[in-house]
Formats: structure tokens, C-alpha cells, sequence
């Protein structure tokens, strides 16, 4: 049985993966900062037959993420799938960002994705390789207004996972990223009430703007994001390496 460790995975995307994951047959480390979260989904899986592990620790720790793989690897006999999924967001213009701002975005967004290609290479080099998946967005595609320092990040996850990629290949490691659009989560929740004062919008006005961006106007379900990741985690994708690919419905063709 193959193994993955999906960090973020309490709650939105990162729990579809996880469940997504356990479904096509994987043992899963369901990791989250925020603990009954990650034993919630671990149960889901158990409850469902699946083989899982709940794992609560903070991916801006670097110490901590290679814990958790050193823990997932006990617990579960190897790790064959990393997702560095774990992301946040903030809503603010350029000119309000504080530096504190940028810290908490950019520890999470980028350090926390460094720290788990770090961890996982690790033990994947010795072990026969691997795959190692990241959050990108397609706010690392095209810069958005309101969220400068948001797909600042995203912009640099595409580059970590090119380089990754590049440095990974000897030892049978790829390294690819998925790209989502307008997901129907909390943290598109969050957007849409902290962005509405800055557009003039009531709350829901401006995520139904931005659903209308979509070419197959409906709002991404996390379900949707799963799928591919379900692609990149087995074995069709052996050949795709250094890839950011957008799953977003239609919003930004390259």
C-alpha cells in the first residue's frame, strides 16, 4: 500500500484530497494545525475502511513537518505522496501590507511548502522516490488585485516546484502543483466578506463577480481540485514533472 501525507487537510481541499486519496487505495497522514480537525478526517477515512493517521502539527515549524513525515513513516511504513497543501489567504491592498502581513502569508504559503519538499525528499531519496504534489493557485498564474502578497506566494510555489523538479529527478522524484480557481471554501468565504468593502459589494456580491470570470460558470467544489490531485498522486502521471497545471473551469488560459 502506498502512503501520502496531506498537510492542510482539516477541512476544504486539502480534506477532499485526503479522502479522495484513501479512496484510490492510499494509507493517508491527514495532518492540520488545528487537531480534532485532522483526527475528524482520519476517522472519516478509518470509517470508510481506509488506513489513516492524524497527525496535528504546524507546517511553518520546520522542525515539525519533518517530524510528521519521520511519524507518517512509523505509523504508516513509508511515504510514497507528499501534498503540501496547507494555505492561507489575506485580503488587503499593496499599500496596507504590514510586515507581519507578509511573515504569516508567505511562512505558510512558501516556508511551509519548502519544509515539506525538504522532509519528504529526504526520506524519498533513500526509499526508490516518490511524488511530491504543491497548492499553487491560479493567483501564481496571474497576479490579483487585493491579493498581492497571496499570489506572491503562489507565484512562488510554480518556481519551487520547477526547481524541485529539476533537482528532484535524479533520485526518481517529480514534483508538480495544482492550480485552482474560485472554490467553494471557507477560505473563498473569507475573500468574499474581506473583499466586498473594497468593491463596494454586499457579502456574496463578489464572489458571484468572480463566478462569473469561470467559463463553465459554477463555483470549483473541492472534489473537483481532488480529482487531479487523485491524477498527479498515481501512477499516469510518472512522466509529468515541474508542471503548475490550472484546474480552475475556464479563468485564466495560457
Amino acid at each position: 500500500m502506498t502512503v501520502a501525507l496531506v498537510t492542510g487537510a482539516g477541512r476544504g481541499i486539502g480534506r477532499a484530497i485526503a479522502l479522495r486519496l484513501a479512496k484510490d487505495g492510499h494509507a493517508v497522514a491527514v495532518n492540520d494545525v488545528n487537531k480534532a480537525n485532522a483526527e475528524s478526517v482520519a476517522g472519516e477515512i478509518a470509517d470508510a475502511g481506509g488506513s489513516s493517521v492524524a497527525l496535528p502539527f504546524d507546517v511553518t515549524s520546520r522542525d515539525a513537518v519533518f517530524e510528521g513525515v519521520a511519524a507518517t513513516v512509523e505509523q504508516l511504513g513509508g511515504l510514497d505522496v507528499m501534498v503540501n497543501n496547507a494555505g492561507i489567504a489575506q485580503v488587503k491592498t499593496l499599500l496596507e501590507l504590514t510586515p507581519d502581513d507578509l511573515r504569516t502569508v508567505f511562512d505558510v504559503n512558501v516556508f511551509g511548502v519548502v519544509y515539506g519538499i525538504q522532509a519528504a525528499a529526504e526520506h524519498m531519496k533513500d526509499h526508490g522516490g516518490g511524488k511530491i504534489i504543491n497548492a499553487a493557485s491560479i493567483a501564481g498564474h496571474a497576479g490579483f488585485d487585493f491579493l498581492g502578497h497571496y499570489s506572491a506566494t503562489k507565484f512562488a510555489v510554480r518556481a519551487l516546484t520547477q526547481a524541485g523538479a529539476k533537482e528532484l529527478a535524479p533520485h526518481k522524484i517529480t514534483v508538480n502543483s495544482y492550480c485552482p480557481g474560485i472554490v467553494g471554501t471557507d477560505m473563498w468565504d473569507l475573500i468574499d466578506e474581506k473583499m466586498g468593502p473594497y468593491l463596494g459589494n454586499e457579502r456574496g456580491e463578489t464572489l458571484k463577480q468572480y463566478t462569473e470570470l469561470i467559463t463553465l460558470k459554477r463555483v470549483q467544489t473541492p472534489e473537483d481540485v481532488a480529482g487531479f490531485v487523485s491524477y498527479l498522486a498515481g501512477p499516469d502521471s510518472n512522466y509529468m514533472t515541474g508542471q503548475s497545471v490550472m484546474i480552475d473551469g475556464g479563468i485564466v488560459m495560457v
